[in-house]
C-alpha cells in the first residue's frame, strides 16, 4: 500500500473520529447516570447501569472516564452507635443473629432511629426495613424520639404490607422498643420479636447502614434551612432508595424491581 511502518503507527494511535463519538456518548450517559444517581454510583454501580442499557463497558474505562469528567461518587463514613440501652426494661433474645438474607418478602423486618440536624434544631427519623429486598416500608418523621415516633413508623409498614402472623421484628435494644406500649403494637400484629445484643451495632447492620447511606450520600450536601425541607428531603431521598437506587446485595436492582421480581417467579 506504499505506507510506511512509522506512518501506519502513526495513524493506529491517532483518534478517530468514530471513536470519539463513542467516547463522547459514553461520557454522556455516564454523566447522566451518575446525576440520576444523586452523585452516589461508583465506578461499579456504574458498570452494571450501562450494561443494562446496552454499553458494552469495562470498569478500567468507566473509571478513566469518571476522572477525565471528575465524577467523584460520595462515600459514607462509618457510622456510629446512638442507641441509649440504659434502662431496665425486659430485652428480646436475639433471634434474627445476623441472617440477613430471609427467603421471601415480610418474613424479616428491621427497624432503627436515627436523628437529622437542620438549622431550625433537630429531627429524628424511625423507620422499618423488608430485610429481603432492603426497601424502606414504613416510616415517621418527628421533633422527638418518643416511643410514638416508632409506633407511627411500624404502622405505616402494617398497613402497606399488611404481613401474614409470624414476622420477625428485629431492632436495637433501645428503651422505644422494649417499652411496654410498643410491645402490645407487636403482639397485635402478631409480630416475633428479637433485639440485637447490648452495644453491637453490626447485629442491625442493613438498617444503619441505610441511615449513612441518607447521611453521606445526600443529607450533608444539602442546605437543611428548616425542619419542613429536612423532612420533605428525607421522603425523597426514601423514594430515590426504594425506587432508583441499585444494590450490590440484590443482585445490582432496586429494591422495588427485587420484590417485583420475586412476586413475578411465584405468580
Amino acid at each position: 500500500m506504499e505506507v510506511s511502518r512509522s506512518a501506519y503507527y502513526s495513524w493506529l494511535s491517532a483518534p478517530h473520529p468514530k471513536s470519539n463519538k463513542v467516547t463522547q456518548r459514553l461520557k454522556e450517559k455516564i454523566k447522566e447516570l451518575f446525576a440520576k444517581s444523586k452523585d452516589t454510583y461508583g465506578s461499579r454501580r456504574l458498570v452494571n447501569a450501562m450494561n443494562k442499557l446496552g454499553f458494552k463497558v469495562g470498569r478500567f474505562k468507566v473509571r478513566k472516564l469518571m476522572e477525565q469528567l471528575q465524577l467523584e461518587a460520595r462515600y459514607p463514613k462509618r457510622f456510629r452507635v446512638t442507641t441509649d440501652s440504659n434502662h431496665q426494661l425486659e430485652i428480646a433474645p436475639n433471634r434474627l443473629n445476623r441472617q440477613f438474607n430471609p427467603m421471601k418478602p415480610n418474613q424479616v423486618w428491621t427497624t432503627d432511629i436515627s436523628y437529622v440536624w437542620t438549622l431550625g434544631g433537630w429531627m429524628y427519623v424511625a423507620i422499618v426495613m423488608d430485610l429481603y429486598s432492603r426497601q424502606i416500608v414504613g416510616w415517621a418523621i418527628d421533633n422527638h424520639m418518643k416511643t410514638s415516633l416508632c409506633i407511627d413508623a411500624l404502622q405505616m409498614a402494617f398497613w402497606r404490607k399488611k404481613p401474614a402472623p409470624g414476622l420477625l421484628h428485629h431492632s436495637d435494644r433501645g428503651s422505644q422498643y422494649a417499652s411496654y406500649s410498643y410491645k402490645v403494637q407487636l403482639r397485635l400484629m402478631k409480630m416475633e420479636q428479637s433485639m440485637s445484643r447490648k452495644g453491637n451495632c453490626w447485629d442491625n447492620s442493613p438498617t444503619e447502614r441505610f441511615f449513612r447511606s441518607l447521611k453521606y450520600e445526600y443529607l450533608n450536601y444539602e442546605k437543611l434551612s428548616s425542619k419542613k425541607i429536612a423532612k420533605l428531603c428525607i421522603v425523597d431521598y426514601i423514594a430515590f432508595y426504594n425506587g432508583r437506587r441499585i444494590h450490590s446485595a440484590l443482585n445490582y436492582k432496586t429494591p422495588l424491581a427485587f420484590e417485583q421480581e420475586f412476586y413475578g417467579k411465584t405468580a
